[in-house]
């Protein structure tokens, strides 16, 4: 009588322990999402852009730029060796494309022999929505400060006048350093007033610099930021009016968001 007494409370521990498992594993389904399934992409190597990513620049032709001052044109800096260099004689230039969210990569290199001090040495930046001629947009500055001092929300990999830096991740001049960038474009009311203010996530040399701050406006060299209405921007990198060396680019991709 015992042994089965004992059988049959081993069989209702065991339907009970059933239960509950089952119980917990319905109760956990509830709360278990199948669609929609996230598109499926192949990742790059060593900084080789993903296979949903937009070609700006691989080093071949620089069919995806045009100039700032006349869009019509393409953009004719130098080109060789799979590299592009400014030429500061023509002046920015800005993609073909407009783009609103998106992830961006890049990679630029400050020339070995710079000269210069401060702001006069390897500048040059990348607006992330180019809203007209010359530096009208969101910049994120590009700028030697390996061993170079200037002020510090100015310097690399600051929003310019608005964010410094987390960190300073420079590479010697004459290394190829590289950005990656996520940015959430700003949302306007009708009436041109600002109802969601950008906000970007900025790795220097896989170092983050910037974490999701909310930018005050558009960047400027004098007076306060202010954000003023519009759409789609292109992407803009500047060619400064400094007498230093001129910086170069290559490997330069995107992914909309």
């Amino acid at each position: 009588m015992k042994k089965i007494f004992f059988i049959l409370l081993f069989i209702s521990i065991t339907s009970f322990s059933i239960a509950q498992k089952m119980s917990a594993a319905d109760s956990a389904a509830k709360t278990e999402v199948y669609s929609p399934v996230p598109k499926v992409i192949t990742p790059g190597t060593n900084n080789s852009a993903p296979s949903d990513a937009i070609i700006l620049f691989d080093g071949k032709d620089l069919n995806e730029w045009v100039l700032t001052n006349n869009p019509s044109q393409t953009a004719t800096w130098k080109l060789s060796d799979g590299i592009m260099t400014v030429n500061k004689a023509v002046g920015n230039i800005q993609t073909k494309r407009s783009f609103t969210n998106y992830q961006l990569h890049l990679e630029y290199r400050i020339p070995e022999n710079i000269t210069g001090e401060g702001q006069l040495r390897g500048n040059s930046g990348v607006f992330l929505a180019s809203t007209g001629n010359g530096d009208a947009g969101y910049e994120v500055q590009i700028l030697d400060n390996y061993n170079n001092k200037t002020y510090t929300n100015g310097q690399v990999g600051s929003v310019y006048k608005q964010y410094i830096p987390l960190a300073n991740a420079c590479r010697k001049p004459g290394e190829w350093q590289t950005f990656d960038i996520f940015w959430t474009a700003p949302v306007f009311n009708e009436d041109g007033t600002i109802k969601l203010k950008a906000k970007v996530t900025v790795i220097h040399n896989g170092v983050l610099v910037q974490n999701a701050v909310e930018l005050k406006g558009e960047t400027r060299w004098i007076g306060e930021p202010y954000y003023k209405k519009h759409g789609a921007c292109p992407i803009k990198l500047q060619a400064h009016g400094d007498k230093s060396e001129p910086i170069s680019f290559k490997n330069i991709w995107i992914r909309e968001l």
